[in-house]
């Protein structure tokens, strides 16, 4: 009932969508972005509805699942992790990723909504360890679209599959298009 809920506040936000997250495979990243506000959160739990990935899950610092509100991001479908820099957090994730057999990860690649020069390469790493497409997804605030591009599994040439997925990104504008990746 809820999904059906979350649906109908997309549409009714004017919000649509271009292209599909594919049902053939099990386990992928969502690689999300500009992550320019707060709306995108909001945005991307509304739209696992609407393209159907309502057991997509998303990471986040653990801070954020204690008390009064941690039960609402574990509903919502978040995993703590634990961001120090003595934690291997490729390893935690990748790790996460083989102890199930369906597993969605959502990712912001920027890791803030704050202006970067670059994506943070972490989720790149986490495909390559875990053996996981990556999905190219943005939240096109100037069309109200989310836009969902093709799988692709990393292969050796780093520089050669971020220009892939920057190519992507820079068609997307942001909430605040500033902030976004260039």
């Amino acid at each position: 009932m809820l999904k059906l809920f979350y649906a109908f506040v997309f549409k009714l936000m004017g919000w649509k969508t271009e292209g599909a997250f594919p049902n053939n495979i099990k386990k992928y990243i969502v690689a999300v972005a500009p992550h320019t506000s707060n709306w995108d959160f909001i945005i991307g739990v509304l739209a696992r509805s609407v393209l159907k990935v309502q057991k997509a899950k998303f990471l986040g610092k653990d801070s954020l699942f204690k008390p009064p509100f941690g039960w609402l991001f574990r509903t919502l479908g978040g995993y703590p992790v634990n961001r120090s820099k003595n934690n291997d957090m490729v390893q935690q994730v990748a790790t996460i990723f083989d102890q199930h057999d369906e597993f969605i990860l959502g990712l912001a690649p920027e890791g803030t909504r704050k202006k970067v020069e670059k994506l943070r390469t972490g989720f790149y790493y986490i495909a390559k360890k875990a053996n996981v497409p990556i999905v190219p997804c943005g939240f096109d605030f100037a069309r109200k679209t989310v836009v969902v591009g093709v799988p692709f599994y990393p292969t050796d040439n780093f520089e050669k599959d971020m220009e892939q997925l920057l190519q992507f990104y820079r068609k997307i504008t942001g909430k605040n298009p500033e902030m976004g990746i260039q």
